[in-house]
């Protein structure tokens, strides 16, 4: 038995073709009672709209794109998750692709979400590609870039206030008496990256407590291995300066670290605090819990998509760079100085 078809769904409701297309693609009013008839043959028939011909009528797929790193990063299926059930409440399905980390495969997974009509695409990278303001350019489609790393101005991107977070961090310790606070990062001379305006925020708690000097150590990377591999140094320098606490800009080198300090018989919090930066999901369980500042990562992803309907729904957007709030987690692995 051959599939319904939208002439059969116009017969039996009594009205045209034209009228049975209106209301499927809600192209144009049509009165409740005539719709309830199209609508009420189109379930009895069991007829299902031809979809690839009903975006080439409206020009809406209903599908946004997301491109990440890795779907298996914490933080990033958090995002995913926030940008998928905000979608589902306004209809949208989304195409979900991982380039790990590669420049190349980014660039090829917008021309294809592109060809599958997306209406919108969201970017979560760990990269800088300055190519890919050259594709949404000529793409001419919404677009939002979400990145813990980098910053790259013309892009528009949910996030939080890193500065703010930095120093609201280093003000935590500093009132628990802490006062020779070592800071871990990577590279504060990659261009665009994110860590310059953390440094700058813990630089500026340093520099209103007055009583101590910077201490920067700085990784190869973002990774735990690297958080243990700097374990050696951040030993070194608390024997020499009296370090109590290291602030470390992302979580997985905080817990690199705790655990370069285990396997070398250092306490954390008794010998040294450490706190982190991003609350992924490891940061709570780890023992002791780690101290670290909450990025909301659920609702980045779901301001993220809401930002890309408004556009295209053609709403009056909000400014390109949304900042959200985050929150300053007090778990274990920070203490009070005792005076």
């Amino acid at each position: 038995m051959s599939s319904p078809t939208i002439k059969d769904v116009a017969k039996l409701a009594g009205v045209s073709i034209s009228t049975v297309s209106r209301v499927i693609n809600d192209s144009k009013p049509v009165s409740q009672e005539v719709k309830k008839k199209v609508l009420d043959a189109i379930e009895e028939l069991g007829y299902r709209p031809n979809e690839i011909a009903r975006t080439l009528v409206t020009k809406k797929s209903f599908l946004i794109g997301i491109i990440v790193t890795d779907i298996g990063n914490s933080y990033v299926a958090q995002m995913v998750r926030g940008i998928e059930e905000v979608g589902k409440m306004y209809n949208y399905d989304i195409l979900l692709c991982s380039s790990y980390g590669d420049k190349e495969t980014e660039l090829r997974f917008i021309q294809l979400l592109n060809r599958k009509q997306v209406e919108g695409i969201i970017l979560l990278s760990e990269i800088v590609n300055k190519e890919v303001k050259e594709q949404i350019e000529l793409l001419k489609i919404p677009f939002v870039y979400l990145n813990r790393y980098f910053f790259i101005e013309h892009f528009p991107t949910v996030s939080i206030n890193d500065y703010d977070a930095s120093y609201e961090m280093t003000r935590y310790l500093i009132s628990l008496g802490h006062k020779n606070i070592a800071y871990v990062t990577t590279n504060e001379e990659v261009e665009y990256s994110l860590e310059k305006l953390k440094i700058a925020g813990y630089r500026k708690a340093i520099e209103e407590l007055g009583e101590s000097d910077e201490i920067l150590c700085f990784t190869k990377g973002y990774n735990i291995e690297d958080g243990y591999e700097i374990g050696k140094d951040v030993l070194n320098l608390k024997k020499d300066l009296n370090i109590t606490a290291v602030f470390c800009s992302h979580d997985e080198l905080a817990i690199g670290l705790m655990n370069y300090f285990y396997d070398n018989s250092i306490r954390v919090p008794e010998d040294i605090s450490v706190s982190g930066y991003g609350d992924i999901k490891i940061a709570s369980i780890y023992r002791p819990r780690l101290t670290t500042i909450k990025e909301p990562h659920y609702d980045i992803g779901a301001v993220a998509i809401r930002r890309i309907i408004k556009e295209i729904k053609g709403e009056e957007m909000e400014k390109s760079h949304i900042k959200l709030p985050f929150q300053i987690l007090t778990r274990e692995s920070c203490t009070k100085i005792e005076k």
